[in-house]
């Protein structure tokens, strides 16, 4: 497959937090940018022209995504589009999955009908341990959601629940949140390969990490709930979002170097 014009729709995963580059719009880069240079490197050694939109903005959970992002998407006349969502939402303990999952449905029924090639994702494990437990189990139904979605569309599934064998310290940004340039270009290589594309893309080493006594450990934890979890939780408590006020990095299709 060959693709000239590529929008990624989306949350923070998307946008590329966790992955930061100053030069970039909204200060981030991400597995999307990382993808798209691959995809226009691609389209140069072929001749034609490339361009790449990104619409995914923080904090956005599903039904926003959908609302606010599929219609411009549409309107840029894709022949590629990426969408993910549903990790803001799994983290609310009162979400309606199957609601979800019909909307979800069809929105990527009108992307694909709009001649797109569509990308999904499944939401990474969250693993049996730590405060993240507790939404494995609604993580796992929405992922089995995601699944029927894309065979019935015949999107390209990239199943991040699948994904093993890196460790969260490895590919987390220090929030513990978003992912690192790492994981970023871990995605970019996964999307790539999903694809079936011919690239470049190489994994990037893992960032040294400290080996932390048990105390410097525990210090490193409370300085992470400060620092990261309690301003979450005040966004939560407060309706408030980290997505509030940013636009989108590249609303319109423009080449990407």
């Amino acid at each position: 497959m060959a693709f000239s014009k590529y929008v990624a729709l989306g949350d923070s995963f998307t946008e590329g937090v966790g992955d930061p580059d100053p030069d970039r719009p909204n200060g981030w880069r991400g597995w999307a940018d990382r993808f798209a240079e691959a995809l226009a490197a691609d389209a140069a050694t072929a001749g034609h022209d490339f361009g790449y939109a990104n619409l995914a903005i923080r904090g956005r959970k599903l039904p926003a995504i959908l609302a606010e992002q599929i219609d411009p998407a549409i309107a840029l006349g894709p022949d590629l589009v990426s969408i993910h969502g549903g990790g803001n939402d799994v983290l609310r303990p009162k979400v309606d999955l199957d609601a979800l999952a019909a909307s979800y449905d069809d929105a990527v029924g009108r992307l694909a009908a709009s001649g797109a090639h569509v990308v999904m994702f499944t939401i990474a494990d969250t693993g049996n341990s730590g405060v993240m437990k507790v939404i494995r189990g609604r993580t796992a139904i929405f992922n089995e959601w995601a699944r029927e979605i894309a065979e019935k569309h015949g999107a390209t599934l990239v199943d991040m629940w699948r994904m093993r064998g890196w460790t969260v310290e490895e590919i987390m940004n220090e929030d513990r949140l978003h992912l690192n340039a790492v994981g970023h270009q871990s995605i970019a290589i996964a999307v790539a390969d999903a694809l079936g594309l011919q690239h470049d893309l190489q994994p990037l080493p893992p960032v040294d990490l400290p080996v932390l006594t048990p105390r410097e450990q525990r210090a490193a934890n409370v300085a992470w709930a400060r620092g990261h979890l309690a301003p979450w939780v005040h966004r939560r408590v407060t309706g408030r979002s980290s997505g509030d006020g940013v636009a989108p990095k590249r609303s319109t299709l423009e080449p990407i170097r």
